[in-house]
């Protein structure tokens, strides 16, 4: 099991990291809270969770334990898969998560692409009990980039998410145009709220 790569960032998107360590290129599925917290850098340390399928091993990267211990929990909710972890962790970012969820608050969480009022409810019960606020996890690092790279990486984001290309311009577009001094991290959490 892999603890944490330590390396040279690559590539970075709000989706996805390659990072090299020793000549050897990690691909990472991310949350935007994790890009918001590694964009701008050259270097950084990641940490890791490792899935082994048949067909493919993947990994997913957080910028801080909690992220990845709140992942883990998502994922131990019958009918939470890893890729709807990550959209929950990146339309909520960790600390608003763990409040909507030890405060009961189900309606929050379904309005998330995908999650349904029964997998809200799940989420909420089974999680209630087993998370508690942590000092620090809404402190991520945001640096607002150019508009056309900004509405660029919330495409290429939502994409490989699994939106399509066309309805995730639309989104983005109408997001940019009301308001365009947006961090490319909001354009993302508001682009999932639409689609």
């Amino acid at each position: 099991m892999i603890e944490y790569i330590r390396g040279e960032i690559v590539s970075l998107s709000p989706a996805q990291m390659i990072m090299d360590c020793n000549g050897i290129g990690y691909e990472l599925n991310i949350s935007v809270t994790t890009y918001s917290a590694f964009n701008g850098q050259r270097e950084g340390k990641i940490f890791v969770y490792e899935i082994i399928r048949e067909d493919a091993h993947v990994l997913y990267g957080f910028a801080s334990r909690e992220e990845r211990e709140l992942f883990l929990l998502l994922t131990s909710v019958s009918g939470v898969g890893p890729n709807t972890a990550r959209m929950i962790l990146s339309s909520l970012p960790p600390s608003e998560l763990v409040h909507a969820i030890s405060s009961g608050d189900d309606v929050s969480l379904t309005r998330i692409k995908g999650i349904g009022s029964k997998t809200a409810q799940r989420i909420v019960v089974d999680l209630r009990n087993k998370v508690k606020p942590v000092e620090g996890m809404n402190s991520t690092k945001q640096i607002a980039g150019v508009r056309s790279e900004m509405a660029e990486g919330a495409v290429s984001a939502l994409v490989m998410l699994g939106f399509q290309k066309a309805a995730s311009q639309k989104a983005v577009d109408a997001i940019l145009k009301n308001s365009p001094s947006l961090r490319v991290e909001q354009v993302i959490k508001d682009a999932l709220k639409m689609l």
